[in-house]
C-alpha cells in the first residue's frame, strides 16, 4: 500500500456540506446581525473566502466581528449544524474501509466540531476514524498549523513519505506543506476556477472524482 496514514478533511471531502448547511448558516447570521451584508457573498465567493483568507479571518477582518462575536456567531453555527446532517460522497466509505482493512491509519482534520464529525461518519454508515481531530482542539493545533500531522507522525511513527492529507482548501494544503507530506486536492464538492487552478498548479496531485482517490493510494 503506497501509504500508512489518510488525512482526510470532512466538509466537502468526505461530506457534501459547505451547499447544504454551512453557507445556508452564514446567509442566515448575516441576514440576523449583519443584513447590510447579506446579499454580498454567493456560494462560490464564500467558497473562496474559505478557501483564502479563510473563515476566521472573513469573520474577523472583513465582516469586521469581535471576538464576542465571533463566539456567537460559533454557537448560531453549531445550533444549525445539529438539525442538519450532511450527505457523504459516495464511494469514500468503501476506500476508508479497505484502507483501515489493509492496516492504514485514517485521521480526520476538520474545521467542524468533533461531535458533529462523528455524527455525520455514524449517520453515513461510515467506518469510524482512528482519530478525528475537531475544531475543538487548542487554536494553535487547527489547520493550517501542521501540529496535528506532525502529532499523528510521533504517534504512530510514520516517516512523511506514508502520510497522505486530502483536503478541499487552501489551509489542508498549508497544513501538508508545513508537516512536509504529500497533499492532494479534492475537487469533486465544487468547481471554482481560482481554487482548481491553485491546487493544479501547486498540490502533488489533484483529484476530480472520488475513485481517483481510490488509484491514488492504490486500494
Amino acid at each position: 500500500m503506497k501509504y500508512k496514514c489518510l488525512v482526510l478533511d470532512h466538509d466537502d471531502t468526505v461530506v457534501n456540506s459547505s451547499a447544504s448547511i454551512h453557507y445556508p448558516s452564514f446567509i442566515e447570521y448575516l441576514k440576523i446581525y449583519y443584513p447590510e451584508k447579506a446579499d454580498k457573498y454567493s456560494f462560490e465567493e464564500y467558497l473562496l473566502k474559505n478557501f483564502h483568507p479563510g473563515i476566521v479571518e472573513l469573520f474577523t477582518e472583513e465582516i469586521g466581528m469581535s471576538e464576542e462575536e465571533l463566539k456567537d456567531e460559533e454557537k448560531f453555527w453549531a445550533d444549525y449544524v445539529m438539525g442538519h446532517i450532511p450527505t457523504a460522497y459516495e464511494g469514500i466509505g468503501d476506500i476508508v474501509r479497505d484502507f483501515k482493512a489493509r492496516g492504514g491509519i485514517v485521521a480526520v482534520d476538520s474545521h467542524s466540531l468533533t461531535r458533529y464529525i462523528e455524527r455525520d461518519w455514524s449517520h453515513n454508515s461510515l467506518p469510524t476514524p482512528d482519530v478525528i481531530y475537531g475544531w475543538d482542539i487548542p487554536k494553535e493545533m487547527r489547520k493550517p498549523s501542521p501540529a496535528t500531522v506532525l502529532a499523528l507522525m510521533e504517534r504512530y511513527g510514520f516517516s512523511k513519505d506514508e502520510v497522505l492529507v486530502v483536503d478541499d482548501l487552501k489551509p489542508g494544503y498549508d497544513m501538508a506543506r508545513g508537516a512536509g507530506v504529500r497533499f492532494a486536492a479534492a475537487g469533486w464538492a465544487y468547481d471554482v476556477p481560482e481554487i482548481r487552478d491553485f491546487m493544479k498548479k501547486n498540490c502533488d496531485f489533484y483529484l476530480s472524482e472520488v475513485s481517483e482517490l481510490r488509484a491514488l493510494l492504490e486500494l
